[in-house]
């Protein structure tokens, strides 16, 4: 039997014991008062108020020393100290907690607060109770988690014992917060399309391809939400955005992952030229040290060399708009064009093709190559031709890869790091 295992046979043991004494190990309420962030914020105030209040949270560490035991308990908020102190809950209590309590179990304790001699903010617990009882050791107790994989796999290993990791996602909250606030504040109108389609559209890539029971359809997970954001220009939307997952059958690198967080974002009677000092001021309100009031500007062919984007892109660190991007499909005029960051495309925007004529003539050039073999090659979609027949206004669009603007701002290693659980091959 491995260690793990005899650990776990263990604490099913103390789960019995608790059971044997008529308490429940899996409560449904808890009684907390304040959270342990909170304490330390008012701990002036409650300590001299000698109030009771109730903390909860994760055993993260016991220190036991004869009656005494030490342990530190962290909720979402804060780890937080706590004194248990056998003549203040009677030998049985203290034995009871001792014999059947484990790092990694979920306590509440109810008390007073009062400063140690070595001056640190604790709880003086005078009762407590399980709130749920763990059968597995934390990381740190038997292996660690150094094996980079193992991170991703059990991402909420790693975000309970890493702050670090939990900085980036909250990070990437506030990233996505602040950019609904500025497109908001820019008149946009948030909405949602569809993720499984008919016929995917809206960039060069593979799809996922599934079956609808129901209808006994094929149907794709989307790509990009572009082709029915524009049918919402049609419609008579002048500023739309969308940020939802889409999804690419490619390769999987430090940039790419199968599915990934994507803003797509349209106005009507805008051409590249406002589009770019738009997509500069959204930059500079999401984070101003890393994003300047204007950019860099090159052209696409003096920069790419040999067809060779990522190498090409790589020498760029200061945030450039690479100008005039050939073939794109849905693009009018070649006015389209990358922003690159640190050598990573994070924006792809363009003026939209608005002629339904030459929309056509592009589509059907995307079908010869897709049947000379280019998987990537884009689908001729008969209904958003006649989308466009009814009449698009002059438009232009971004799309915005949130999962590597997250990877820049935190300066994370590869995308798996802003990515709460980024696709891994099966064991």
């Amino acid at each position: 039997m491995s260690s793990i295992e005899l650990i776990k046979k263990n604490r099913i043991r103390k789960l019995e014991n608790i059971r044997k004494k008529g308490i429940n190990p899996y409560p449904v309420k808890s009684n907390r008062t304040c959270a342990c962030q909170e304490a330390i914020d008012q701990f002036e105030k409650l300590a001299e108020q000698e109030k009771e209040i109730f903390l909860v949270g994760r055993i993260k560490a016991i220190r036991t020393h004869g009656g005494s035991a030490f342990a530190n308990i962290e909720d979402g908020s804060a780890q937080f100290q706590i004194y248990l102190k056998k003549d203040e809950i009677g030998d049985k209590e203290f034995i009871f907690f001792q014999d059947n309590f484990d790092v990694g179990d979920f306590i509440e304790t109810k008390g007073k607060l009062f400063l140690t001699k070595k001056g640190e903010k604790t709880l003086l617990v005078k009762d407590y109770r399980i709130l749920a009882k763990s059968l597995l050791p934390l990381p740190e107790k038997w292996h660690g988690l150094k094996d980079v994989e193992e991170r991703f796999r059990k991402r909420y290993l790693d975000l309970m014992m890493n702050q670090e990791v939990k900085k980036i996602f909250k990070k990437r909250g506030e990233i996505i917060e602040k950019m609904r606030d500025f497109l908001r504040q820019n008149k946009f109108i948030e909405v949602e399309t569809p993720i499984l389609q008919s016929l995917y559209g809206g960039a060069s890539a593979r799809p996922f391809k599934t079956h609808l029971n129901a209808l006994d359809v094929d149907l794709y997970l989307r790509i990009a939400p572009e082709l029915y954001l524009k049918r919402l220009l049609v419609g008579g939307y002048e500023r739309v955005f969308e940020i939802g997952r889409c999804f690419r059958n490619e390769g999987m690198d430090r940039e790419h992952n199968p599915d990934f967080t994507m803003l797509e974002c349209y106005a009507a009677y805008w051409d590249w030229e406002k589009l770019m000092k738009f997509m500069e001021e959204m930059m500079n309100y999401i984070d101003p040290k890393v994003f300047p009031k204007k950019w860099d500007k090159a052209e696409y062919k003096d920069i790419v060399k040999n067809n060779n984007e990522k190498e090409s892109f790589a020498k760029i660190e200061k945030p450039t708009f690479i100008l005039h991007l050939p073939n794109i499909p849905l693009c009018k005029e070649e006015q389209a064009l990358q922003g690159i960051v640190n050598g990573v495309e994070i924006i792809k925007a363009f003026t939209e093709q608005n002629d339904p004529l030459e929309q056509r003539k592009a589509f059907e050039q995307q079908e010869i190559l897709r049947k000379e073999g280019n998987e990537d090659a884009q689908r001729l979609d008969e209904d958003f031709l006649m989308a466009l027949e009814y009449g698009m206004p002059p438009s232009a669009g971004f799309g915005l890869g949130i999962d590597r603007l997250v990877l820049l701002l935190t300066k994370a290693y590869s995308l798996r790091e802003s990515i709460l659980f980024p696709l891994m091959r099966p064991k």
